[in-house]
């Protein structure tokens, strides 16, 4: 590694982003003796380049919350234009599985994420959640596999947290990559979460699938998914059926921008 290349990096002019690049920082720890991943963790995410650099466009869609608050917080992490950037990374498929608790508060939210990278280099993923509870404070974020956790910041006031989820190493142009993480709430009391559970989906997804778990006492006496697009005022309803387990699932194909959820009396 080059004395300019390092000189660069020091800088700030240049950050390593090809994979050569990366190794040599995974070098650089071990040679430091640092913590594995601790320099990765500080670079911001891979910058498009050549025709992908100039295709970059604003996304305009709103956000579900304060979308000035939600920008403050990412200045915060520094990473002030993450919401609006072209996304280097395809999130093919995601899997919520929420426990509820016998309150019928939210317990925990356990996340599987497969992601296509769509430029080399990737190596991290953004997290973004809101609470309907903040006054509960904000959820433990315990990373499973394959990734760990990065810069994060938190909003007590409104229940925002936005964090880095880290992967284990960086991904090429074309492979996929598998995370999963947990999102743990204190309690009993458990946070309210308004009888329902949703995502906000700002880019198209191929397969989203959500479970509710129901504690025994708090089985509900109807349950429905419901979906809107971006754009329209009114969501489709679809009745779910509990099975034995007390459960209830439902599966968005192809779905967004837009909201998808399940929601239960």
């Amino acid at each position: 590694m080059s004395i300019a290349a390092l000189s660069y990096w020091q800088s700030g002019k240049r950050q390593p982003e090809r994979t050569d690049s990366l190794t040599a920082l995974g070098e650089l720890e071990t040679i430091l003796k640092l913590p594995a991943g601790s320099l990765l963790a500080l670079l911001p995410p891979p910058r498009p380049r050549g025709k992908q650099a100039a295709a970059v466009q604003p996304v305009t869609e709103t956000v579900r919350f304060e979308r000035d608050t939600l920008l403050s917080l990412l200045a915060a992490l520094g990473a002030p234009e993450a919401l609006d950037q072209e996304q280097q990374l395809t999130l093919v498929g995601l899997h919520d599985r929420c426990q509820l608790g016998a309150d019928g508060g939210q317990r925990s939210i356990t996340t599987r994420a497969v992601f296509e990278a769509r430029t080399d280099g990737q190596d991290r993923w953004l997290l973004i959640y809101n609470s309907d509870d903040p006054s509960a404070g904000p959820p433990e974020l315990t990373t499973v596999r394959n990734c760990h956790l990065g810069r994060h910041q938190v909003d007590t006031a409104n229940g925002l947290m936005v964090a880095e989820l880290m992967f284990d190493q960086p991904i090429r142009r074309g492979e996929t990559y598998l995370i999963e993480y947990e999102l743990e709430n204190a309690g009993p009391p458990y946070p309210t979460c308004n009888r329902t559970h949703w995502r906000e989906f700002r880019r198209p997804i191929r397969e989203y699938l959500l479970e509710i778990h129901f504690n025994s006492a708090t089985v509900p006496g109807r349950c429905q998914q419901f979906a809107r697009p971006a754009g329209q005022k009114h969501p489709r309803m679809r009745n779910l059926t509990l099975d034995a387990c007390r459960s209830v699932h439902a599966v968005a194909i192809d779905f967004g921008p837009g909201l998808f959820g399940i929601e239960w009396e």
